[in-house]
Parts: structure tokens; C-alpha cells; sequence
């Protein structure tokens, strides 16, 4: 008995001889069960698991065993780049889930100072710029002949 099988929409197409199905081998009336999540959730790991893999990765010599090490635990080679360059970088601490999202707000004291420092800036904009007028002045005053007051005069000593 010939067996057709459907390619995409249209007409069925006669498998070839030999080929199977893809339940036929399963027993009749098997059906594969995938569970489908209704959305994906982002997966954490502690310091101490981070650092037990690394361990056992590092303890492996064999050919595949990091790769039947990653296929047990359900990782990927990059999970072990990622937690590689933290830990040459610092330690378990680097390890440590880091929460992810907007950062907590900060306190009276470092808005205050945060203030400060724009406030200091801005100062030191607006200085450069008077003395960069104050030196054009005297350049201007110099060529037209214009003498200058010394600083220490009032026009009330006068």
C-alpha cells in the first residue's frame, strides 16, 4: 500500500518507498505532548550554581563531556563565556544575580549633591565665558588707545 504525504498546500505527493511517517514508528495513537508556556520567564541562577558549573566545566577533560554537562543542566555555551569573564573579574560577587530594570531612586542627599555639581558646572561655563569677554575688552581697549582704570581705583577717589 502507497502511502501520500501533503507538501505544504496542495496536491498529496507519493512518499518514497521505504520512508516512514512520523508517528508510525510511535505506536498507534501516540501523540507528542508540548507544553507551550503562555509567556517566557527569564531564568535566574544563584552565585553558588554559577560557581558550581564553572567547577564541574572546568573539571571536564573528555571530548563532549562539557557539552553533555551543558545538555544536563539545560544551559548554553554562552551561559559558560558570560560567567566565565565575571568570574575573572570578580570573583563571586560578579556572579551574583543582578537585578535588572529601573534603578531605586535616590536619597535627599544625592539629588542634593547631583544639584551641586550641575549648579558648579554651569558656574564655570558661565566664568570661562566673562573672562574670555574681559580679555577681548582690554584687547579692544588697547588698540583703540582707551587706558584702562587699575582694578584698585573707585571713580569716588577721584
Amino acid at each position: 500500500m502507497e502511502r501520500l504525504e501533503t507538501k505544504g498546500i496542495g496536491a498529496p505527493v507519493a512518499a518514497p518507498k521505504g520512508a516512514r511517517s512520523a508517528t508510525e514508528g510511535a505506536g498507534a495513537g501516540a501523540t507528542a505532548t508540548v507544553e507551550v508556556v503562555a509567556k517566557a520567564r527569564r531564568r535566574r541562577f544563584s552565585a553558588e550554581y554559577k560557581a558550581r558549573i564553572l567547577r564541574e566545566a572546568d573539571a571536564c577533560a573528555g571530548s563532549g563531556q562539557i557539552g553533555a554537562l551543558l545538555r544536563r543542566e539545560g544551559l548554553y555555551s554562552s551561559h559558560l563565556t558570560t560567567w566565565r569573564g565575571h568570574r575573572a573579574r570578580g570573583a563571586l560577587e560578579a556572579l551574583a544575580v543582578k537585578k535588572r530594570g529601573k534603578k531605586p531612586a535616590r536619597d535627599a542627599r544625592d539629588r542634593e549633591l547631583a544639584r551641586l555639581a550641575r549648579e558648579n558646572a554651569r558656574l564655570r561655563r558661565k566664568l570661562a565665558q566673562a573672562e574670555a569677554v574681559i580679555e577681548v575688552q582690554k584687547k579692544l581697549s588697547e588698540i583703540l588707545g582707551i587706558p584702562l582704570d587699575s582694578p584698585g581705583r573707585d571713580e569716588s577717589e577721584e
